[in-house]
């Protein structure tokens, strides 16, 4: 009845465009390539990240858009860090408040750290409260289950695993991590893009897209400063690879024999066809992920402040839970023209990203 009732009013509307599926931020093929190949403890650890997972696969989650209800002051930020404690109970004991001093605890402070540099991007470059808008309180679990390669957004909180510690480090140590699991909320609130196919790329991509402007911004980098690579941090030096994605680069992100070839593609003529991973939402984001750098890099300078505020006017106002590569291609040229005026240095340089890629065809110079 109480569902019936929210339906067909604001809460409704909410309800309706904040589902989501749990948003992983290691891909199901790098954690089937260890069951593969690893040793005993890296099988062993991947088979228990799994399990641990399973539990959450599928799941609705609707308290992201109850938490308004709770009055969160506009413009207050709420940092809240729990800890599992190696169990996968959420959201587990409360360890490290709003204001609270740092507790010498890596992954606590980390966590609160990085969702504050996640907060600061959204509300000083894009005048965004919080993920959802509306002051949404930033609560996030370390130390969750035993040796977990992973950390993940289930649709109201981040969730980190601690790492096996032989191929992947605590979750926590890239700030770009936490910008990517939270952007999966700022999505789920805004374009609501559906997890599979290349409307679910388009949703893996534009976590990379913040993720990635969340760790430049923290450090200060140019586009040519950045490294461009997500999760830099993970990987433990037993690994033969340099993060989990290269935006710069797909593909070239990790060789290793544990962990397999990194099989992101950088243009559409290299399109992941199959089924797996939700029709190839972590593979194919490798496309407009390198999109968006050739176009950050042809504007220069500091990448949140033409080519993320472009980006980001696309998530928040244009995209639609359906939206394609080429759909989302030509609403992103369009808001470039807006924002920049149209032949504009920016709003050429993301045709010209979106043409490199494959997605558009190139304009025919007009005949004489």
């Amino acid at each position: 009845m109480v569902f019936q009732i929210a339906a067909s009013g604001w809460l409704g509307q909410r309800l309706r465009r904040c589902v989501c599926p749990v948003c992983y931020i290691i891909p199901p093929h790098i954690t089937e390539e260890i069951v593969k190949n690893g040793n005993e403890q890296e099988r062993t650890a991947a088979l228990q990240t799994l399990v641990a997972s399973e539990q959450f696969r599928g799941r609705r989650e609707v308290m992201g858009v109850l938490s308004f209800a709770l009055g969160i002051p506009a413009g207050e930020k709420r940092r809240t860090v729990y800890d599992a404690e190696n169990t996968t109970q959420l959201p587990g004991k409360l360890r490290r408040g709003e204001g609270d001093a740092p507790m010498g605890d890596g992954a606590v402070d980390e966590a609160y750290d990085g969702a504050g540099a996640t907060f600061a991007l959204y509300d000083e470059v894009f005048g965004r409260n919080s993920i959802d808008d509306r002051g949404l309180r930033l609560d996030s679990t370390v130390h969750y289950g035993d040796r977990y390669d992973n950390a993940f957004w289930n649709g109201s909180q981040m969730v980190y695993g601690d790492g096996d510690g032989a191929l992947f480090n605590r979750f926590t140590l890239s700030v770009d991590v936490i910008g990517h699991e939270l952007t999966h909320g700022v999505t789920q609130y805004e374009a609501g893009l559906i997890y599979y196919g290349e409307s679910g790329a388009l949703n893996e991509s534009m976590s990379d897209v913040f993720g990635i402007l969340v760790k430049q911004r923290l450090f200060n980098q140019t586009v040519t400063d950045s490294d461009w690579i997500i999760g830099a941090e993970l990987l433990t030096e037993k690994v033969n690879g340099v993060g989990i994605r290269s935006m710069k680069a797909p593909g070239t992100a990790y060789d290793d024999p544990v962990l397999g070839k990194d099989p992101q593609p950088g243009h559409v003529d290299d399109f992941y066809t199959g089924t797996a991973d939700n029709a190839g939402v972590h593979i194919n984001s490798g496309i407009p992920n390198r999109a968006f750098y050739l176009a950050a890099t042809a504007m220069g300078g500091y990448a949140w402040e033409k080519a993320g505020k472009i980006w980001y006017i696309a998530l928040r106002d244009r995209l639609r839970a359906r939206a394609n590569f080429k759909r989302a291609a030509k609403i992103l040229v369009d808001v470039a023209g807006e924002l920049y005026g149209s032949a504009s240095a920016e709003q050429l340089a993301v045709q010209s990203a979106w043409e490199t890629v494959g997605v558009l065809t190139p304009k025919k110079a007009p005949t004489l």
